[in-house]
């Protein structure tokens, strides 16, 4: 499979990092979202889910269409204990890249607790909980005011779209399980040499930060589970394309994103 715009987190399997360039000073893009420089369109990668050390825990697919002039991105993985992670999410591309609606489920013991919460750019959210210690059910429904540049399903595409020295400041709702509106920051980090093959290209590093408010951050705090920064490799060029990505799928540990290719058997 050739390289593709991938609009999820999706990453390169055949890859070797050889060298780290240093850092460069970050331009900051901000306002009401980030604007588009690459357009969106159909897609299908097919997905492995690692460890941060490499070990395989779920195959996945990312398949992207273009639908009355929207986008819909849906990413999923099929854990071998019947786990599911799936993501998706529709959004505009006109002028700057706006989220339309978000789906996020995950169940089975792959996770602490079973998910099932939807979004849409008006604010409105229904999440449904399940407890794996006792099975409780909680439910919360209601509307949060959003700003405009809600990136939820939408951080890799974004990062793809900032040149090499510049960075974004956006917002994504987080399902603690209750919703909370939280800021990240898409900063590039410095590059990397990688390896196709015989074949170099240069990879930006961007650094995902969350940036919590006072409230979550004393709560943090207390328990100890700041969330840890995504690192995502992206190469430019006339067609960006993602190549890897670290962090956690959604809450948890910190696990890795690659592309891969069908096998044959034999």
């Amino acid at each position: 499979m050739s390289a593709v715009r991938v609009a999820g987190l999706a990453a390169l399997t055949l890859i070797t990092v050889t060298a780290v360039a240093a850092p460069q000073r970050a331009r900051r893009v901000e306002g009401a979202g980030v604007p588009v420089r690459f357009i969106e369109g159909n897609v299908h990668g097919f997905l492995q889910l690692r460890t941060a050390a490499g070990a395989p825990l779920a195959p996945g697919d990312l398949t992207q269409v273009v639908r009355d002039g929207l986008i819909e991105s849906r990413m999923i993985f099929h854990f071998p204990d019947a786990s599911i992670f799936e993501e998706t999410v529709v959004f505009s591309q006109r002028g700057v890249f706006a989220m339309q609606t978000y789906h996020l489920v995950q169940s089975g013991p792959a996770f602490a607790n079973d998910l099932d919460a939807t979004l849409s750019h008006s604010g409105a959210y229904v999440v449904i909980a399940r407890s794996h210690r006792g099975g409780k059910v909680t439910r919360y429904a209601g509307s949060l005011a959003l700003p405009a540049d809600v990136a939820n399903g939408m951080v890799i595409t974004l990062a793809k779209n900032l040149a090499a020295r510049e960075s974004a400041s956006v917002h994504i709702v987080a399902f603690t399980p209750r919703p909370r509106l939280i800021g990240l920051r898409i900063t590039p980090a410095g590059t990397q040499r990688v390896m196709v093959g015989p074949h170099a290209e240069t990879a930006v590093v961007f650094t995902i930060h969350p940036h919590l408010g006072t409230a979550l951050r004393f709560f943090a705090r207390l328990t100890g589970q700041s969330p840890p920064d995504t690192h995502a490799w992206i190469v430019g060029g006339d067609a960006p394309a993602f190549v890897r990505s670290e962090g956690p799928l959604y809450s948890g540990p910190v696990w890795r994103i690659d592309l891969t290719s069908p096998v044959w058997p034999d």
